[in-house]
C-alpha cells in the first residue's frame, strides 16, 4: 500500500485508535449523530483534549501518524468560554487554559442569532453604531458563507469541529434553503480532501426528518451513530455504531469491529469498554 494511504490522523482516543489502525484518513468528514447524552460530545471533547496533550509532547513518535497542524472548534450558539467551562467541569479543570492556548475557537453566533427575536443584549454587548453594522451584515451575509470563510482560512492537515451541525441544518430546513446546505456539505466532503483535514460534524438524531437525516449522512465519509441501549430493567448503557466508513468498514467489519460499549468517566473522558459484534 502506498504510503500515504497508510497516514491516519489519531482520534486521540486511546482505546479506539488502534481498533482504527491509528485514527481517521485524513481528509474525512465524520458524521457523529447522536441520541441526547449519548456521548458525541463527549467523544468530542475527549478527542480534542488527548490531541492537544499529543501536540505538547516532542512529536509523536509513529510512522503514519498525522497530528492535526491546528484544532478549531467552531460553534454557532455556544460561547467558547462555556465549552471551556463544560470541559473543565465534566473531565479536567486544569484542561480549561490548556486547551484555550491550543485550540482556535470560532464563534458565528452573530448570524445564527441575528436571524432570530433573541435580544442583540443576550448574545452580545454592542453600541448603536454596531448594531447597525450588524444589521447591515445580516442583510447581505448567509450562516454558510461566514463558516465557508472561516473554514478557508484554516491550516492544512487540520481537526475542524463544527458544534453543531444541529444549528445550520435546522435553519436550512425550508425545502428552497435545504438544496443550498446539502450542496454546501458536498462541497465540504470534496475540498476536505484537498485540505487533508478532518472535519466532525455534531447532528442531533431525532430533530431532522428520516429522509433529510439520511441525506445528510449521504454527504460524510463516516457515520458514527451514538445510541442508548437498554440493558436491564434499570440500566442504560450508551452504544457506538461505525454505520458506515469509506475505505475503512471492510476492513472493520473482517475483525467484527462494529458496534461497541461506551463508558465516559471524569477521569479518562470517552472510552471504548469492549467490542460487541453485530449479527
Amino acid at each position: 500500500m502506498p504510503d500515504h494511504l497508510r497516514v491516519r490522523m489519531p482520534t486521540g482516543i486511546s482505546s479506539l485508535d488502534p481498533v482504527l489502525d491509528g485514527g481517521v484518513p485524513p481528509g474525512s468528514i465524520v458524521l457523529l449523530l447522536s441520541d441526547l447524552g449519548a456521548g458525541s460530545t463527549d467523544f468530542v471533547y475527549s478527542s480534542i483534549i488527548y490531541l492537544s496533550l499529543l501536540k505538547n509532547q516532542a512529536g509523536n513518535g509513529k510512522q503514519h501518524i498525522l497530528l492535526p497542524e491546528e484544532i478549531t472548534y467552531i460553534t454557532f450558539t455556544r460561547m467558547k468560554e462555556d465549552v471551556l467551562k463544560d470541559i473543565a467541569l465534566s473531565f479536567s479543570p486544569s484542561m480549561y487554559d490548556q486547551l484555550e492556548k491550543v485550540v482556535a475557537f470560532e464563534d458565528l453566533s452573530e448570524l445564527y442569532f441575528d436571524a432570530s427575536i433573541v435580544p442583540p443584549g443576550w448574545y452580545g454587548e454592542e453600541d448603536i453604531f454596531t448594531r447597525l453594522q450588524k444589521k447591515q451584515r445580516k442583510e447581505q451575509g448567509d450562516m454558510l458563507a461566514d463558516l465557508s470563510h472561516v473554514l478557508g482560512t484554516r491550516r492544512p492537515g487540520s481537526l475542524i469541529v463544527l458544534d453543531s451541525l444541529t444549528d445550520i441544518a435546522t435553519t436550512y430546513a425550508d425545502r428552497d434553503a435545504w438544496h443550498t446546505f446539502i450542496a454546501f456539505l458536498r462541497g465540504l466532503q470534496r475540498v476536505a480532501k484537498r485540505w487533508n483535514s478532518t472535519i466532525y460534524l455534531l447532528l442531533t438524531a431525532g430533530i431532522l426528518d428520516r429522509s433529510k437525516e439520511t441525506e445528510v449522512a449521504d454527504c460524510a465519509d463516516a457515520l458514527l451513530l451514538f445510541q442508548w441501549e437498554d440493558v436491564g430493567a434499570q440500566r442504560r448503557q450508551r452504544i457506538m455504531y461505525f454505520e458506515k466508513f469509506r475505505g475503512v468498514m471492510p476492513h472493520l467489519e473482517e475483525r467484527d469491529l462494529v458496534k461497541f460499549a461506551v463508558k465516559i468517566s471524569a477521569a479518562n473522558g470517552f472510552e471504548v469498554r469492549n467490542i460487541r459484534v453485530v449479527v
